[in-house]
């Protein structure tokens, strides 16, 4: 297929007069048949082809020059000057085309005309030129001009100039713009205002694709109507609504014939002259198109009659068996010329044997072409095996308001694979290669986050842009011009041929998954192994991942699937992955399952040398045995289970420093190729979150055939498991590794309860409040201070000397604080154990779930969360419980255990009502209508009469209990197993947004397929109130800590999938302590922002440094482009420095590296592109450190990339002194936690992202900044600082039993949770030094001293616990932490035993 295009094309078997006339005709065929140039050889050729590359840091360097047309006009015509703007450039060779003709042919006037493409306009330069082009316009055209910040401009320039212009034309874009139509006495002015029905469309709410097809009609109905009608209003109107059909006709001819109406119409100097135009010639608004067929089809049996006479392709392509391929496409490429991509894919799909139904929609709604076309309406059955969207946009509503529901319905309708790829849009084919970010910003906005809603997969960029022309000035040889300009096929699209040839394998390989038997399918589970540990083979989030294989394959092989040799257990199943059965039981080495020769690998893997340049000659010392790569895993019948090699630098300190990531290994390489190559996988199943293919280096968003995750997968269809709440490493998964991802639940949540100690507190607290006014109180208040500093609690609270006498009052007080603080450790939520794929939660294990649901107010549904309204029958206001309980004040703390209990009491109630003995739920419909129905009857009534909240309010309980019944449905559905089977069967897996279903239930059921948000859509309102509170809270806590003086700067993480969760809450944190508020245009999406006034703000402005997770960077470009623009817009504010920290700083910075302002306020840091995290981590997991400067160093020089929004196209730039300078000033570091699931010590990404310790040796005064978190994981959001929240999750997590009794109950899995708590609590220490002596020496006597909890570990994981030991050790070993020498050497012969145990030695 390669050469198809570039070379002379030659149809295999049909003679030339048996091609129809249509496929004769250049019309369709010219975008890919060589053009003969007859022309006399002494013409002289007027061509300039003039290459536009201007380093403007832009992500297009084209400009206008090269669609700039000037006649010569050697008869003095008059002129009349067209400019236009579009948003693609598919308009440009047609509408050239017009002009050209017109110039040659007319003798009533002469065309001048310019064009720009909408993104051109961001070049300050273009935009002078377009206002001055517009100075002598006679007429203005635009379309879907959809981008806010560009409309606005757009808007400005033509303004100014309107009424003097004879004509101005908008087409489908923001009301903004279309405002500024005129034709004469037609107007749009009043868009939304007016009540004629042509408003009307504009102002529905839903405008989406409805819009669009209404628009349709009226196109096609309207001129009839208005020919009738006398006024020259309607005429106007009727011009408007012709000129709207010629420019959706788009060949050539139809705008010729549009120009003649227009310019006869309204342009002064043609006034009086007879200008004849012919009307719209008429393309269908949607059918079936192919290159070679008569005529564009309405209906799919003529189309597929026509395929099955065709003579130029083989028997197998028209017979029963071949794979048959729908595709989507743009009409106005196909009327305007511009399909040669479209050409490509379809030529490409039959050369590999596939039948291909293209269909295509002229308006943006493409569900109903789908529905029509691509389902037999007899059998309602798919007639195509998958579907590839090649237009890029959403299935409804395209650019501008989509309607996923809609697309959602249609494409589960047709329940095949559906893949959206990509035509470059804004950027050239070379800007798009040299670029590190990849796809311009706003086109991962509108054609990937967009179409991943409608459960689109696999963003390949199948297309690019050709920025060739050149300036035109009509001489004699006007014909050899029109050839060379065919010929050159400017400004349009072209295949990228690579590309092309891997989307149509992919979309086949998809296809084949609908077509093959079950026995015949090949499956490739992958598991990964974090950090590389025998212990750690089966690593992902919140999943017992041996078992719940277990179960998949359990199920696959009952469902007909070949999974011969199956042991008889989970544990037996990891037995045979994780050890070598030939070497003796407790080898150190996994099973090897193939061992690939040097020169076998050489030659499946094409990319092999251009590993070399990182890892040497292969084989190399990782997944070798010296001479071969070697593959880990085991395989049973059609089924093999594989373990994921690492990234391979995490145990080398030079390479963690390097501030680009390396290449992946040849033992990674391998891995793949023997997956896709050798075992030969019709699909891959990754397991879990999350392995690391998708985070190799490579571009963001739309890769080429050089980016790595792009390479290593390959061909094979991906479906990969990833738990629900981690949405924004999902769409990583699916952006860069083409992944279908798949949602699991976490396990379950409880509260974490009380034990030992704090349990005697709560007792104590408890007799307090019995007998306080007896002589006791006093006593007991002792007892209680004691037991207290026994738990160490005296960190969190101020406790007196024990014996001191103290009021009553006071005494109250304090037992109100301990009482508090125990009250926040008990209720905190906490996932117990791990999830099993297929095993959904109990009823009664969703009850503290539904607790946590009932505890947000949800204003948009009209529901009261369960605390305020009991709270408001005794008559008062849930915040202030919160706040007075925070204080301390005894009265409210028990108000508000007395609420939190209430709740738990109603909510179990209701939910014994809807379960069987077994604790299922059964039939939840029939059972919550019946409860519903009972009126008094009602089991939440019944509970609370016998509580002090008998007269809650019947209505809004009843309210709230209809919503938890369904958030119960849906918390016990269990989907994921049927959801893996219809991805391995190709059928569609529904979308669903990822996130944490106590904020969002719509996250459940899960096993949808993940999607995250539009990123134009955040931060919301919601999410900016919140972010004032915690704002607010923050700069208070601070000023307590801090003398009263306000924090200058603080330095802050923003993570991608906090801000999917909370819809941009940390994001809009920023923006309100730089005091600046964001701004949505009409379609809700935010891309603007504008100051606060110091007045409103009543304090200074605070300088930030953010530092930009990689995943935040690949997913939120356009905000990391707000928030730049937000802090240079706020460092050039004319303020005083002492209420604008932001420029204080900024001025100081420039001064002193000698920089503009503009550059010295750089405030968003990330990653290089194709980087992520700054390997803190992994050097802490892997002990592959010396000193924390060596950690601050890595930090330094893996985040300092800065992203500038004067120039976003240069993707990610290293601006590392700036961003020392910038940390420097900080006095305060903070984070935000926001879901219960992920605290601090359970991931290592937080302690990865902490700058405290690097701040304070940058710092000038060498002073510690403090530490901050914000939970907003309750309905009461707190800020704590890091050392309090530290202490809360060890009390809650590592030191508590139930929590760790959960994690020993799943067995292997589990030892390792307990293990990497314990390091991630060593991160801690190492990058804040905020962790408390007494945390390791609890540790120590929870896992080590008690001899039982001892053996259970090693016996149950030998190579985590020998990890377990290690860190220990090491944390004495750095200082962290003070025991006796004893404790230190129990530790040591303990790690030789278990040493001894893991090579199999028996002493």
């Amino acid at each position: 297929m390669a050469s198809l295009v570039s070379s002379p094309f030659t149809l295999s078997s049909s003679k030339p007069d048996q091609l129809s006339s249509l496929s004769q005709k250049h019309f369709f065929l010219r975008s890919f048949l060589p053009k003969k140039t007859n022309h006399q050889p002494n013409s002289k050729s007027p061509l300039k082809v003039k290459c536009a590359a201007i380093g403007n840091g832009l992500f297009t360097q084209t400009t206008p020059e090269v669609r700039r047309i000037v006649p010569e006009n050697k008869d003095n015509l008059p002129t009349v000057k067209i400019v236009y703007v579009v948003l693609e450039a598919q308009y440009q060779s047609s509408l050239s085309s017009a002009v050209q003709s017109l110039n040659q042919n007319s003798n009533f006037a002469s065309f001048e005309v310019v064009g720009y493409l909408v993104e051109e306009l961001r070049d300050e330069n273009t935009y002078k030129t377009f206002c001055k082009d517009l100075e002598d316009a006679n007429v203005f055209i635009g379309s879907l001009i959809f981008v806010e910040e560009l409309a606005l401009k757009v808007k400005a320039a033509v303004e100014k100039e309107r009424d003097r212009l004879d004509a101005v034309l908008v087409f489908p874009s923001m009301p903004e713009v279309m405002r500024l139509n005129k034709l004469g006495s037609f107007s749009m002015s009043q868009l939304g205002q007016s009540k004629s029905p042509f408003f009307q469309l504009f102002k529905r709410k839903k405008q989406g694709a409805g819009f669009a097809d209404s628009m349709l009609k009226l196109v096609r109905t309207l001129p009839k109507v208005l020919k009738y009608l006398p006024s020259d209003k309607a005429q106007d109107a009727r011009l408007y609504i012709l000129s709207l059909q010629f420019w959706l006709g788009g060949s050539p001819d139809n705008l010729q014939n549009f120009l003649k109406m227009i310019s006869g119409s309204y342009v002064p100097a043609l006034k009086g002259t007879k200008i004849d135009y012919s009307d719209p010639v008429l393309f269908l608004d949607s059918g079936i198109w192919h290159p070679l067929a008569p005529c564009m089809y309405d209906d799919v049996k003529e189309y597929l009659n026509w395929y099955d006479t065709r003579r130029d392709v083989n028997e197998k392509l028209r017979g029963p068996n071949a794979p048959v391929i729908g595709l989507v496409l743009q009409r106005s490429h196909i009327v305007t010329g511009d399909e040669s991509h479209y050409v490509a894919v379809i030529m490409e799909l039959e050369a590999k044997g596939a039948k291909v139904i293209p269909i295509f929609a002229g308006g943006l709604d493409f569900s109903g072409p789908v529905e029509r076309f691509l389902i037999d309406p007899v059998t309602k059955k798919p007639m195509v095996n998958s579907v590839v969207s090649l237009t890029g946009f959403a299935l409804v509503g395209g650019p501008a308001r989509q309607d996923h529901p809609r697309a959602v319905e249609a494409l589960m309708k047709l329940d095949v694979p559906y893949i959206v790829a990509l035509p470059l849009v804004f950027q050239t084919t070379e800007e798009w290669l040299n670029s590190t970010l990849g796809l311009h910003p706003i086109q991962v906005a509108l054609q990937v986050a967009l179409p991943e809603l409608d459960g689109g997969m696999e963003p390949i960029v199948f297309a690019g842009r050709d920025p060739r022309t050149g300036k035109w000035r009509l001489q004699e040889d006007f014909f050899l011009l029109l050839e060379l300009r065919q010929a050159l096929n400017f400004g349009k699209s072209h295949a990228l041929h690579k590309r092309v040839e891997q989307l149509c394998t992919r979309a086949i390989k998809w296809a084949e998954l609908k077509r093959k038997s079950k026995t015949e399918k090949k499956l490739a589970i992958t598991v990964f192994s974090f950090p590389p540990d025998k212990g750690n083979v089966g690593t992902a989030a919140y999943l017992n991942v041996f078992a719940s294989i277990y179960s998949v394959l359990k199920d696959l092989q009952k469902d007909g699937y070949n999974v011969e040799g199956l042991p008889e257990t989970a544990e037996a199943l990891i037995e045979d992955v994780i050890h070598d059965k030939e070497a003796q039981f407790n080898s150190p080495n996994l099973n090897v399952t193939y061992k690939m020769s040097i020169r076998e690998y050489q030659k499946l893997t094409p990319y092999a040398a251009a590993l070399e340049e990182n890892w040497g000659k292969p084989p190399g010392n990782l997944n070798s045995d010296g001479e071969n790569l070697l593959v880990y895993g085991k395989q049973y019948g059609n089924v093999f289970i594989g373990v994921q090699p690492t990234f391979g630098y995490e145990g080398d300190p030079m390479r963690l420093l390097f501030s680009k990531s390396a290449s992946p290994h040849h033992g990674f390489a391998a891995y793949y190729s023997f997956v896709e190559k050798i075992f030969k996988a019709d699909a891959v199943l990754h397991f879990g979150t999350h392995g690391s293919l998708e985070f190799m280096p490579g571009k963001q968003v739309g890769m080429s055939d050089v980016c790595y995750p792009d390479s290593l997968i390959g061909n094979i269809p991906n479906v990969y498991y990833y738990a629900a709440n981690n949405p924004s490493e999902a769409t990583i998964a699916k952006r860069r590794s083409y992944a279908n991802t798949i949602s699991y639940l976490t396990p379950p949540a409880e509260n974490a309860g009380l034990y030992k100690g704090l349990k005697q507190l709560s007792e104590l607290i408890s007799s307090y409040q019995s007998l306080k006014d007896s002589g006791r109180g006093q006593q007991i208040v002792n007892s209680i201070i004691s037991t207290a500093k026994q738990c160490n609690l005296d960190k969190d609270v101020k406790l007196p000397e024990e014996g001191e006498e103290i009021s009553a009052k006071e005494r109250d007080l304090v037992v109100g604080k301990v009482y508090s603080k125990i009250m926040e450790i008990e209720s905190r939520l906490l996932p117990c154990g791990l999830h099993v794929i297929g095993e959904p939660p109990s009823a009664m294990e969703a009850v503290a779930t539904l607790v946590n649901i009932a505890a947000l107010d949800r204003p948009e549904d009209g529901i009261l969360s369960l605390p305020s309204i009991l709270a408001e029958t005794v008559g008062r206001n849930i915040e202030d419980v919160y706040r007075g309980s925070d204080k301390g004040i005894l009265k409210d703390v028990e108000l508000l255990r007395q609420i939190t209990e209430a709740s738990r009491g109603a909510i179990s109630a209701f939910v014994e009502r809807t379960t069987n003995k077994k604790g299922q739920v059964v039939d939840v419909a029939d059972k919550l209508s019946s409860i519903l129905g009972f009126g008094i009857n009602e089991p939440w009534i019944q509970y609370l009469s016998n509580t002090k909240f008998y007269r809650a309010d019947r209505e809004k309980l009843r309210v709230l209990f209809e919503f938890l019944g369904e958030c119960l449905k849906l918390i016990v559905a269990d989907n994921e197993l049927g959801s893996l089977k219809q991805a391995l069967e190709g059928k569609y897996v529904e979308p669903g947004p990822g996130g944490d279903p106590i904020r969002n239930p719509k996250v459940l059921p899960t096993g949808k397929n993940i999607h995250a948000l539009d990123p134009q859509a955040i931060p919301t309102t919601a999410a900016m109130q919140s972010a004032k509170i915690v704002v607010d809270r923050l700069i208070e806590r601070q000023k307590i800590d801090n003398g009263g003086k306000y924090p200058e700067t603080i330095a802050l993480v923003l993570w991608g999938t906090d801000n999917i969760k909370t819809y941009g809450e940390s994001l809009a944190q920023v923006l309100w302590m730089i005091g600046v508020r964001p701004v949505a245009d009409t379609f809700g999406r935010v891309n603007r922002v504008e100051p606060v006034s110091l007045e409103e703000l009543g304090r200074p402005r605070i300088d930030v440094v953010v530092n930009c997770s990689g995943v935040f960077r690949d997913l939120f470009i356009n905000q990391m482009n707000l928030l730049d623009r937000a802090v240079k817009m706020v460092a050039e504010l004319d303020e005083p420095v002492e209420q604008n920290y932001v420029r204080k700083h900024a001025l100081e910075q420039a001064k002193a590296l000698g920089i503009e302002v503009r550059e010295a306020a750089t405030r968003v840091f990330s990653n290089a592109s194709g980087s992520y995290s700054s390997n803190v981590n992994l050097a802490v997991e892997n002990s592959s450190w010396n000193d924390e400067k060596q950690l601050q160093d890595m930090y330094l020089s893996r985040k300092s990339f800065a992203f500038d929004c004067d120039a976003p196209g240069a993707g990610m730039t290293e601006k590392r002194k700036v961003f020392e300078m910038a940390l420097s000033t900080a006095d305060a570091t903070f984070q935000n936690l926001d879901s219960s699931e992920i605290s601090l010590t359970d991931v290592s990404h937080y302690f990865d992202s902490d700058p405290t310790n690097l701040v304070q040796n940058l710092r000038k005064d060498g002073k510690k900044p403090s530490a901050y978190v914000a939970d907003t994981t309750t309905a009461n959001a707190q800020v704590r600082t890091l050392a309090e929240t530290v202490r809360l999750d060890a009390r809650t997590k590592l030191l508590n039993p139930k929590w760790y009794e959960g994690m020993m109950s799943t067995g292997y899995e589990g030892v390792r949770e307990i293990e990497k708590r314990l390091t991630n609590t060593v991160g801690w220490s190492a990058t804040s030094g905020q962790v408390d002596n007494w945390v390791y020496e609890e540790a120590n006597s929870t896992f080590i001293q008690d001899e039982n909890m001892l053996n259970r570990l090693m016996s149950t994981n030998p190579n985590s616990f020998r990890k377990l030991v290690q860190t220990f050790l090491e944390a004495n070993g750095r200082g962290y932490w003070e025991t006796s020498e004893e404790n230190i050497e129990r530790l040591r012969q303990l790690y030789s035993e278990v040493e001894d145990k893991i090579e199999g030695i028996d002493r």
